[in-house]
């Protein structure tokens, strides 16, 4: 295989076949290289099978960086309109699920083979199943590609071998290595949009309770870095999962806690203070018409109340404890699933290494990081997509 082409890009993901089908189209000769053997296995997985491609509110508050404003250039300039266009040209049929996040109507299939068609309407050559083995800039500013089926000699390369997110679909660290030896700055990386875990000791009094859910606000971060997110908790064996602990374990950070709000919309130690007078309930059978009974009867008893006391026969001050506990439920995760279950990963390449315009690097020019490769992580609910569409535009619209 050692042929000469324009444009190498590594890794056929998202924002790889994005970046391709655009350089392609545009008269570049690209080559898409991947060691795995089936495409695109992160967007097939996704969404439950259906991939949550976009997400129509997406603006830079949904992104975390360490330079935050790097993401907007991109973002502006390919919309999830932009994406929506060209599911409208190859007739994907979508729907919105809730809070803007856009699914396909049959199969994330339907995403990949689009990405295919624009691939290869830009004449991209495809070489799947192929490992890169080394990357050489040589004396003329082009680069040597040793790959497991000989060299390829291109005048730019693109990086978009993604994250450290769920090995067995094949994450490497491939991006970061070829980063740090051309000398860029890699921002720490870690599971993002990912459960949390906690002591097995600890959390002993609410294994009983796993698979209960119920919508939550939960935070974390204190003053101006406190965020909150409402969504669904999950409580699992392990710990919690579900959409709000996802979201939440992207800013949280180890050895400080996260609070739970498991009831948002009631003041619950006023609640219970004013009852007194209103019912003849125990415990357990007032708090099971505001939350789930086994969750309600499980949270009392692992606060230290008893469930069989009545409302009435209760000092004003516990109700307020418990109430308070409910409200504020404050929990010290031990860590999390790790990539094994992260959807995302934060951290990877420093953008203040990389042009915001055309994701190329500042130190080498013609080297170019896009998508999970590059420290930019969406919320979940589409944003990481959007971010892929764009950065993989960006790109192909520069090389």
């Amino acid at each position: 295989m050692n042929q000469q082409f324009d444009v190498a890009v590594i890794g056929a993901g998202a924002a790889g076949m994005m970046c391709a089908a655009v350089a392609g189209q545009r008269g570049k000769r690209v080559i898409l290289i991947d060691h795995a053997s089936r495409l695109a296995e992160k967007i097939r997985i996704s969404g439950g099978g259906r991939c949550n491609f976009t997400n129509l509110h997406t603006s830079a508050r949904n992104f975390l960086s360490d330079n935050p404003h790097f993401c907007k250039s991109a973002l502006s300039r390919f919309t999830p309109q932009d994406f929506l266009e060209k599911l409208k040209q190859h007739g994907v049929a979508w729907h919105e699920k809730h809070k803007g996040q856009l699914f396909c109507d049959d199969s994330a299939e339907d995403i990949i083979w689009m990405l295919k068609v624009e691939c290869d309407a830009g004449r991209v050559q495809w070489r799947m199943g192929v490992a890169v083995e080394g990357v050489q800039q040589e004396p003329d500013g082009g680069f040597c590609l040793q790959t497991t089926q000989g060299v390829v000699r291109v005048g730019q390369v693109v990086i978009a071998t993604g994250g450290l997110s769920i090995p067995k679909i094949g994450a490497t660290d491939f991006a970061f290595s070829v980063a740090r030896q051309f000398g860029l700055k890699v921002i720490e990386t870690r599971p993002a949009l990912v459960p949390l875990t906690f002591d097995a000791a600890a959390w002993e009094p609410f294994v009983s309770l796993s698979g209960i859910s119920l919508e939550v606000d939960i935070e974390t971060g204190e003053k101006k870095n406190k965020i909150v997110f409402r969504e669904d908790l999950l409580l699992t064996h392990r710990g919690l999962s579900g959409p709000g602990v996802l979201q939440i374990s992207s800013y949280w950070q180890s050895g400080t806690a996260i609070r739970v709000n498991l009831l948002p919309e009631i003041d619950l130690a006023d609640e219970l203070v004013n009852a007194k007078t209103t019912t003849k309930k125990n415990l357990d059978n007032y708090l099971a018409q505001y939350l789930p009974s086994r969750l309600a009867e499980g949270l009392i008893r692992a606060h230290g109340f008893d469930g069989s006391q009545k409302l009435a026969d209760m000092q004003d001050k516990r109700l307020r404890l418990l109430g308070e506990k409910i409200n504020r439920w404050e929990l010290f995760p031990n860590g999390s699933e790790g990539y094994r279950k992260a959807e995302v990963t934060r951290g990877g390449v420093d953008t203040r290494e990389l042009s915001q315009q055309s994701m190329m690097s500042h130190r080498v020019p013609g080297l170019y990081f896009i998508g999970e490769a590059v420290d930019v992580t969406g919320w979940l609910g589409g944003f990481n997509f959007q971010w892929a569409w764009a950065s993989g535009y960006a790109a192909g619209q520069a090389l």
